[in-house]
C-alpha cells in the first residue's frame, strides 16, 4: 500500500519537497527540487515504490519561454515582482481596454501577470516571435516548465488556476481567450493545454526508475486555500510569504471586483463528469515578509529572520512611524507600478526597534486594506480568517492582524499550507483520499488570535496608514 504523498513547492525563495501521510502531516522536508526528491525519501527511508502520487505548487506569474526540440530557456525567466511591462500595461489601460480584460480574465492590467511579460520576450528575444508562430517554443509559468523537465518533455500542461494568472484564460470557459491573444499579440501555438487542478492525467514523474502519477497542479495561493480547507463560499485565508495573498472562496460564482480586487479560479477536482470551475475573490500585496528580509539583508537590523519580532516588540509603540514597502509598486487595491517604498513619521527618537514594528504592521496594514475590499465586494461578513506561511509564525504580526480586522486570525497546526494543498490535490486524484470532504476534516487549528483592541482605534490606525500610503503612491513617472 502507497504510504506517502510528494509535495513539490516552487516558491519564489525557496524549492522543497515535502512529504505527507494520510492524516494530512508533514513526514519530511527537503530543500531544492530534483536531487530533493530522493533526499526527502531517504531521510525516512521510504522508497520510491511507497508514494502514491506527486503534487507540483509553485509561484504563479513568473514566465519562462523554452525551445520545444532542446527544452533550453531562450532568456531568464522573469519573476512575478518584476515591473518591466508598466508602461506597456499604462499604454493599454489608456488605449480602453481594461474594462474588457477584467471583463474576460477578471484580472487588471498590470505587470505583476504572465502576459505582458510573454509579449516583452517575443519583443526582445531576436527571431522569437517568428519561432513562436512555427509553434517551435513553448510558454510556460514555472508549473508547466517544471513538468516539461520532470517528465522529459513530454507534457507541455498546467492547470486552471496558473493559467487564470496569465491575462491569457477566460474565466468563464477556462480555455485560452482568442481576444487576449490578439490583444497582447500571442500565438496560440505557444501554450499549454489547461487541465483540472486535481485529475490523473496520465502523467508520470521518473523517481528512482519508477514511474509516479502526478496528479496535482496549483499556484501557490490557491494551492494554499484548498490546503487551508477554504473550500466553501466566504471562508478566506491570509499567505504570509514574499508577498501576502488573501483569497475569499466564492464557490461557482465568478464575482466581478468593483473594489481593485481580482476574479481567479480556485482549485477543482476532476469528476467522470469531466471539470466543475471553483472561483476566488483575491487580494495581492507585492512585499510581505520581504519587507523582513530588506530589514536583515539591506539594513543590518537582524543576523535572522526571526529575531525581528523581538526587535519589533522591544519598544512599546510605532512610535509614529509608518513603513510602506512599495519596494516594487503597490498591488491590491492601488495597483500602482510607479509607487515606491517610503518611511514616514521618523523624529530624533524613532530606533531601529520603532521602524521593525512599524515594517511587520505594514505587512497587516496591507492585509487589512485588502479584507476591507473583499468584504465589500462579497457582501459576505467573515467569521475568521485562516493564516499560512512564514511569517505566520511571528505572533506579534497575527496579533496586530487580528486587532486591525476585527475578527480571529486563526493558525493551523501545519501553515505549510501550499505544499499541503498540493498534496491533497494529488491524493484526490490518485485515491489516496478519498475527497475533499475528507481533507477538509482533516484540518487543525494551532492557535487562536482575538482582536484585543476597540475598533475606534483600529480605524484610526487605518487613517494614518492610508495617508502614509498616498505619500508613496505615483514617486515615479512611466518613463523612468
Amino acid at each position: 500500500m502507497s504510504r506517502w504523498i510528494l509535495a513539490l513547492d516552487q516558491g519564489t525563495t525557496s524549492s522543497r519537497a515535502i512529504l505527507f501521510d494520510h492524516r494530512g502531516s508533514i513526514v519530511a522536508i527537503w530543500l531544492s527540487q530534483r536531487s530533493s526528491v530522493e533526499a526527502v525519501l531517504a531521510e525516512v527511508g521510504a522508497r520510491p515504490g511507497d508514494l502514491a502520487a506527486v503534487g507540483i505548487t509553485n509561484q504563479r506569474e513568473t514566465t519562462v519561454l523554452w525551445d520545444r526540440v532542446t527544452g533550453k530557456p531562450l532568456a531568464p525567466a522573469i519573476v512575478w515582482q518584476d515591473r518591466r511591462t508598466a508602461a506597456r500595461c499604462q499604454t493599454l489601460k489608456e488605449a480602453g481596454h481594461e474594462a474588457e480584460v477584467a471583463r474576460r480574465t477578471g484580472l487588471l492590467l498590470d505587470p505583476y501577470f504572465s502576459g505582458t511579460k510573454l509579449a516583452w520576450l517575443l519583443d526582445h528575444v531576436p527571431h522569437a516571435r517568428e519561432r513562436a508562430e512555427r509553434g517551435e517554443l513553448c510558454f510556460g509559468t514555472i508549473d508547466s516548465w517544471l513538468i516539461w523537465k520532470l517528465t522529459d518533455g513530454a507534457h507541455h500542461v498546467t492547470d486552471v488556476t496558473n493559467a487564470s494568472r496569465t491575462l491569457l484564460l477566460n474565466l468563464q470557459t477556462g480555455d485560452w481567450d482568442p481576444w487576449m491573444l490578439d490583444l497582447l499579440r500571442i500565438p496560440r501555438a505557444l501554450l499549454p493545454k489547461v487541465q483540472p487542478s486535481s485529475i490523473d492525467s496520465g502523467l508520470r514523474v521518473a523517481i528512482g526508475g519508477v514511474r509516479i502519477p502526478l496528479t496535482g497542479i496549483a499556484g501557490d495561493q490557491q494551492a494554499a486555500l484548498f490546503g487551508q480547507a477554504c473550500l466553501r463560499s466566504g471562508m478566506a485565508k491570509n499567505t504570509y510569504g514574499t508577498g501576502c495573498f488573501m483569497l475569499m472562496h466564492t464557490g461557482d460564482a465568478a464575482l466581478a471586483s468593483t473594489h481593485r480586487l481580482l476574479t481567479t479560479l480556485a482549485c477543482n477536482v476532476a469528476t467522470e463528469h469531466g471539470q466543475r470551475l471553483q472561483y476566488a475573490l483575491e487580494g495581492s500585496v507585492f512585499v510581505g515578509g520581504a519587507v523582513v528580509q530588506w530589514l536583515r539583508d539591506g539594513l543590518g537590523f537582524v543576523q535572522r529572520a526571526e529575531e525581528i519580532e523581538a526587535l519589533a516588540t522591544s519598544v512599546t509603540d510605532h512610535g509614529g512611524v509608518y513603513v510602506v514597502p512599495a519596494f516594487t509598486g503597490l498591488g491590491s487595491p492601488y495597483w500602482d507600478p510607479f509607487a515606491r517604498g517610503s518611511i514616514v513619521g521618523i523624529t530624533r527618537g524613532t530606533t531601529r526597534g520603532h521602524i521593525a514594528r512599524a515594517a511587520l504592521e505594514a505587512i497587516a496594514f496591507q492585509s487589512a486594506d485588502l479584507l476591507e475590499a473583499m468584504q465589500r465586494d462579497a457582501a459576505v461578513p467573515l467569521s475568521e480568517l485562516r493564516v499560512d506561511g512564514g511569517a505566520s509564525r511571528n505572533n506579534f504580526l497575527m496579533q496586530f492582524q487580528a486587532d486591525l480586522l476585527g475578527v480571529p486570525v486563526v493558525r493551523p497546526a501545519v501553515t505549510e499550507t501550499t505544499a499541503l494543498g498540493a498534496a491533497y490535490l494529488a491524493g484526490i486524484a490518485s485515491g489516496f483520499w478519498n475527497s475533499a470532504e475528507d481533507v477538509q476534516s482533516r484540518w487543525q487549528m494551532d492557535r487562536y488570535f482575538e482582536p484585543s483592541i476597540s475598533r475606534d482605534e483600529a480605524a484610526a490606525r487605518m487613517r494614518e496608514w492610508a495617508r502614509a500610503v498616498e505619500r508613496s503612491r505615483g514617486w515615479v513617472s512611466p518613463q523612468q
